[in-house]
C-alpha cells in the first residue's frame, strides 16, 4: 500500500509513523485508519513504536469532511459502518500489538484522535497539547474506545466531565489525572519520545509484549483468571533468548544485552 495520509520510518528497531495531513490537523480519515493498519502490519524489524503527527496536532478527531466521514449529517448507519469496518479494527490493531508504544502527542487529540493517543502505553504530551471529546457539541457520542479507556484511566467522574461537557483537558492536566505518562515541553518532545522508545527497544521483546497484553487483560479478569494469564505468560517469556541471556547476566553480575528473541 502507498501511504498518502501517514508515513513509516523504521530506524534502530524503532518505527515511528506520522499521522501526515497537517493541513486537516491530521484529521482521521477512513483512508487514514486503514494505511495505520496497514503499517501495523509492517512492523517485523521494530521493537517500540511511536505515534505522532505532523505540524500543530496530534489528530483532530474523525475527518467529518472527508468521504465516509461519520457526522451527523451523513447519519448514524454511516458512523456505525465507518467504526465497525475502519476505526473499531485500528483501535483493536493497537491493542493487540505485541511491541511497546508510545503517542507522542503535539496540540490536539480530540475525537478518536485522544482514542489514540491513550491506546498506546506511554503516552508523552507537549505542554501545548490537549485531549478533546466534544461529540456533545455536534450530537454525537464518543467512539474509539473513549468511554471504556477514560472510565479506567481516570475514573467514572471525570471521565464524565469531559464527555458531557466536551471541554479541554491540557497536558499538565491530563499528568495530574495520571491519564497520561508525562507532560514534558513542546520542543523536548520527540526527544522525550525517541529516548523512551529506545530504552524500551533495548529490553525483553517478548517478556514486553506478554507484560502488555496481561495488563490489557487484567482490567477485564478475576484475580485467579491474571493469575493464570500470568502464568502462561512466564511459560512464553521463559522459553525465550532474552530470558536466558537475563538469567546468564544475573549469574555473571552483568547487564543484559536483549535481542528481541
Amino acid at each position: 500500500m502507498t501511504y498518502e495520509n501517514i508515513k513509516l520510518e523504521i530506524a534502530d528497531q524503532v518505527a515511528t509513523i506520522t499521522l501526515n495531513q497537517p493541513s486537516r490537523m491530521n484529521a482521521c480519515s477512513l483512508d487514514m485508519a486503514d494505511e495505520i493498519i496497514d503499517a501495523l502490519d509492517k512492523l517485523e524489524d521494530a521493537r517500540a513504536l511511536i505515534i505522532t503527527g505532523e505540524g500543530r496536532a496530534f489528530c483532530a478527531g474523525a475527518d467529518l469532511q472527508a468521504k465516509g466521514g461519520q457526522s451527523a449529517v451523513s447519519g448514524g448507519q454511516a458512523a456505525y459502518s465507518s467504526l465497525i469496518k475502519h476505526y473499531n479494527p485500528l483501535m483493536l490493531k493497537l491493542s493487540k500489538l505485541d511491541i511497546p508504544t508510545i503517542t507522542a502527542v503535539n496540540g490536539a487529540a480530540a475525537g478518536v484522535g485522544a482514542s489514540i493517543a491513550l491506546a498506546s502505553d506511554f503516552a508523552v504530551v507537549g505542554k501545548s497539547g490537549y485531549f478533546l471529546q466534544a461529540f456533545v457539541n455536534i450530537g454525537l457520542v464518543p467512539d474509539g474506545g473513549a468511554s471504556w479507556m477514560l472510565t479506567r484511566l481516570v475514573g467514572k467522574a471525570r471521565a464524565t466531565e469531559m464527555m458531557l461537557l466536551g471541554e479541554k483537558v491540557s497536558g499538565e492536566k491530563a499528568a495530574d489525572w495520571g491519564m497520561v505518562y508525562k507532560c514534558v515541553e513542546d520542543d523536548a518532545l520527540m526527544d522525550e519520545a525517541l529516548t523512551l522508545a529506545k530504552r524500551l527497544a533495548g529490553g525483553p521483546t517478548v517478556a514486553l509484549g506478554v507484560m502488555r497484553q496481561n495488563l490489557a487483560a487484567a482490567l477485564e479478569s478475576d484475580y485467579a483468571s491474571a493469575l493464570f494469564k500470568e502464568a502462561e505468560g512466564q511459560r512464553v517469556a521463559g522459553d525465550s533468548e532474552d530470558a536466558r541471556e537475563g538469567a546468564i547476566a544475573f549469574l555473571q553480575k552483568r547487564k543484559a544485552e536483549f535481542k528481541g528473541e
